[in-house]
Formats: C-alpha cells, sequence, structure tokens
C-alpha cells in the first residue's frame, strides 16, 4: 500500500464521522417538507469542514432561488492549473419512511454499506473531496475552487443562475462534477455523456361535461380511454420500445456495457416482466429517446361513478440522449400526441420543462490524468458510462467556460439506490475515490495544463 492509500485508509474512520453529522442534517431543500433553517445548518457544516480542509474564504453566497451555495477557493501554485470541485448538500426527501429498513436520517451500518439519505447522493461525495484533501494536507499541487450546491434536487437552477452572473468564481482548468458514480462497486468510471429531458402535459377533451354511461355510453367518447389509446402509440406494441415521430430511436452506445440480468436487479424489475425496447440496455439508456408516462389524472377508482369522463390528461417526460437539440424533441413530441388523436377528440399540449443533453470531451490530458489514477487505485482501465439523469449545470459550466474539461465522477453506484427508500454507500468506493481524486489533482498538476 502508497504512503497516501494508507493515509486516507486512516481517514476512514473521520470520514464515516463526517457522513454521520451529515446525514443527521434533513437538508431537503423544500420548505414545505422541511424547514429552510436545515438547509442553512447543512450548508455551515461544509463551509467549516472545508475551511478546516485548507481552502480560503469559504463562505455562504445565497443564489436567484433563495438557497445557498458553499464557495472556497485555494490559490494556485505558480503555474499550476485550478480544479474546481462540485457537489451538493441537499438531498431527496426520504418519501415512504415505512420502506425504510433503518431511520433516513440516522446513519446506519449494515453488511458493510452505510445507510441513511444522501449517503451516495450526495454527502458521500462531500466527503470524498474532504479526504482527498485531507490527505494530501499543505501539499496541494493545484489551485481550488469549491463549490457545494442547496438546491440540486429541487431543479429550481439557483447556482446555474448564480454562475451566469459571477462567472469569474468558478472558472477553472479542470471541473470535478462529483454528482454521479461507477458502473459498479471497483471499476473506476467517469460518466460522460447525461440525457436531456422534455416534459409536457397532455389534455384530452371529449364532451361538455360528465354523462351518464348507461345512457350514453359506446357511440360518446371515453376521454380516458382515448387518452390511453393516444399514450400507447408512442411505444412499440411489440417491443415496448419508444416511437416518437421525427426523433432518431436507433442509436448505439459505445462505452461501457450494462449487463441485463444485472440492470433487472438494480432497477428491481419483477420476475417473469420483460424489458422494453430492442438493443442492448446500454443502448436503450444512454443513447436513445425514453419516453415515461409520470402521472394520470383522473378519476380514481374509489369514488368514480357510472359516468363517461369528458377529459383526461397526463404527464409525458421524453429522455433524449446527447446530439439531440430538445426543442426539436419537444416539437417531434407535440407533433406526434397531435397528430396520433384517435376520434378527432381535442387535444392540447402544454409545455413544462426542458433541459439539453450533455456530452463530454475525453481527449484532454484532465481524462488522461484521470486515467492514470484510476489504473493505479482498482488496477483496471477506466470505464466510460452515461447517465439517464440530467445535471443542467453541466451545460451552464460548458458553455460558460468552453476551453474547460468538465469530469462527472464519484461514490454512487447502483446499489446505492439514490433517490428510493434504503440509500446506501459502499464506504470503499469513499475510500477508493478519494484516492482517485487525490492521485489525479497530482497528476493533473504535472500535466501543468491551463486550459481555460
Amino acid at each position: 500500500m502508497s504512503e497516501l492509500a494508507a493515509t486516507i485508509a486512516g481517514l476512514m474512520g473521520r470520514a464515516k464521522t463526517d457522513l454521520a453529522e451529515l446525514v443527521a442534517i434533513p437538508s431537503v431543500a423544500d420548505p414545505r417538507q422541511y424547514p429552510p433553517e436545515e438547509c442553512r445548518r447543512a450548508a455551515q457544516w461544509v463551509a467549516d469542514a472545508f475551511t478546516e480542509a485548507g481552502l480560503h474564504d469559504v463562505h455562504l453566497a445565497e443564489t436567484p432561488d433563495g438557497s445557498h451555495a458553499v464557495i472556497g477557493h485555494r490559490p494556485p501554485p505558480p503555474g499550476a492549473p485550478t480544479v474546481l470541485l462540485y457537489c451538493h448538500y441537499d438531498v431527496q426527501p426520504p418519501l415512504d419512511d415505512d420502506a425504510w429498513t433503518t431511520p433516513p436520517f440516522a446513519l446506519t451500518e449494515r453488511d458493510g454499506r452505510w445507510y441513511g439519505r444522501g449517503t451516495a447522493d450526495c454527502k458521500g461525495n462531500i466527503v470524498m473531496h474532504l479526504t482527498a484533501l485531507r490527505a494530501l494536507g499543505d501539499d496541494i499541487p493545484v489551485g481550488l475552487k469549491f463549490v457545494a450546491e442547496g438546491s440540486e434536487e429541487q431543479g429550481t437552477g439557483g447556482l446555474e443562475s448564480y454562475v451566469a452572473q459571477h462567472p469569474e468564481q468558478f472558472l477553472a482548468d479542470a471541473l470535478l462534477v462529483c454528482d454521479t458514480g461507477n458502473a459498479e462497486v471497483g471499476t473506476g468510471t467517469a460518466t460522460i455523456t447525461l440525457r436531456g429531458l422534455v416534459t409536457v402535459v397532455v389534455t384530452v377533451g371529449t364532451l361538455a361535461g360528465e354523462i351518464h354511461s348507461g345512457m350514453f355510453g359506446g357511440p360518446a367518447p371515453d376521454a380516458l380511454a382515448a387518452l390511453i389509446q393516444l399514450l400507447s402509440t408512442l411505444r412499440d406494441p411489440a417491443t415496448g420500445a419508444t416511437r416518437v415521430e421525427g426523433l432518431d430511436c436507433e442509436g448505439t452506445w459505445e462505452g461501457v456495457d450494462y449487463d441485463e440480468e444485472r440492470f433487472r436487479a438494480d432497477a428491481g424489475v419483477l420476475d417473469g416482466v420483460g424489458l422494453t425496447g430492442t438493443g442492448t440496455v446500454a443502448d436503450r439508456l444512454w443513447a436513445r429517446p425514453a419516453v415515461t408516462v409520470l402521472g394520470v389524472d383522473c378519476p380514481p377508482v374509489v369514488g368514480s361513478a357510472a359516468a363517461v369522463p369528458p377529459t383526461a390528461r397526463a404527464r409525458v417526460s421524453l429522455r433524449i440522449p446527447p446530439g439531440t437539440d430538445p426543442a426539436a424533441a419537444r416539437a417531434a413530441l407535440t407533433r406526434h400526441l397531435t397528430g396520433a388523436a384517435p376520434w378527432g377528440v381535442r387535444v392540447s399540449v402544454e409545455d413544462e420543462s426542458a433541459g439539453a443533453p450533455f456530452r463530454a470531451a475525453t481527449d484532454g490530458p484532465a481524462y488522461a490524468a484521470l486515467g492514470r489514477a484510476v489504473e493505479e487505485v482498482y488496477g483496471k482501465p477506466l470505464a466510460f458510462l452515461g447517465q439517464g439523469g440530467s445535471i443542467p449545470l453541466c451545460n451552464v459550466l460548458a458553455g460558460t467556460y468552453p476551453r474547460a474539461e468538465i469530469v462527472l465522477m464519484g461514490v454512487e453506484e447502483p446499489k446505492c439506490l439514490i433517490h428510493a427508500p434504503n440509500e446506501s454507500v459502499d464506504p470503499s468506493e469513499i475510500e477508493h475515490m478519494a484516492h482517485v481524486e487525490a492521485l489525479f489533482l497530482r497528476a493533473y498538476a504535472a500535466s501543468g495544463s491551463r486550459g481555460r
């Protein structure tokens, strides 16, 4: 074991204490669910910890959505590049408390994993940063910029707007966006693509009002049945693959594959239920559009009357791969929904939100340094994967700093169950990814890159 690896191993007890303290703070950035003071308390914890770890002028900055970003820096040695370290301290709500085996806001060790809301997404990445910086001590060979976002899980855009207003605060040669993770435990991975997102609400109208199904049902058009038939056209009837007229739905993925059986286990697919679509799992996840019906407004089963529904609506999400323009995807989805309406029913489509996909350039010195660090820690080459989720900040950073390299990495992996009950992290991933980060900072400094 190298001296650096031994130092990091010796810091893991402190890492566990750090994570326990952070997880105990219910920093859900939704005042309807948790007091805003909890996010402020988490932000101050982060500020104090990174001040102690050697950053300068660490402070809380209010962003346009009212959340507080934690911002700090450390000047570079002469001629050295600067690296931005990103993370976020806000977390998803616990969702169903009864579904948790242990309390969501108490770090609990079980079967070698640490459980609790935020252990992986993204407080585990905060602890990864801290552990790497503590291991390096005063021997940090690059300049550092640091930002911890306070409303990432709410998607309200506070930090994106703040970056646009204060670009000088985040200027760096390489940007480590640590809110993703490895393809599996023990495989060092960089996420190089993020799917974009288009969300619409489609409403179907057929009648002036509810009418008795016994007296009028049959010839009277049922709005809910029309909506069901309309939504069914978004998928191939044989395979379930997404089919939106005007969009390329046959892309292929060239990075690391995603084993089908492991995907079934990770996603909790029930025995006997087939996966939808064709091609590899990675093709379907990271290289092709994917439609999901997120919700439907219609009469509930309990309390429903013997009446023909006059209106029904659905919230439809379309994830889009890199290379697909969100405006074009939204237009294609709208055309498809309006054009596929059965029986001449009235259809309206309301735009709700849109976000652009992202693809990282991987041929620069930051990725070369990361590859060397990963190979030393994990004993095998750096893997590349995509991610189904969207991180709008990445496109803001790419547009603001076009010459900087953006690296998405972290401690999350499929067994973490981020956003779900019983979220957890494998502590070995915190240890190993902190080692990767520390080695990366050394290797990147040695490259002498100044790509801003």
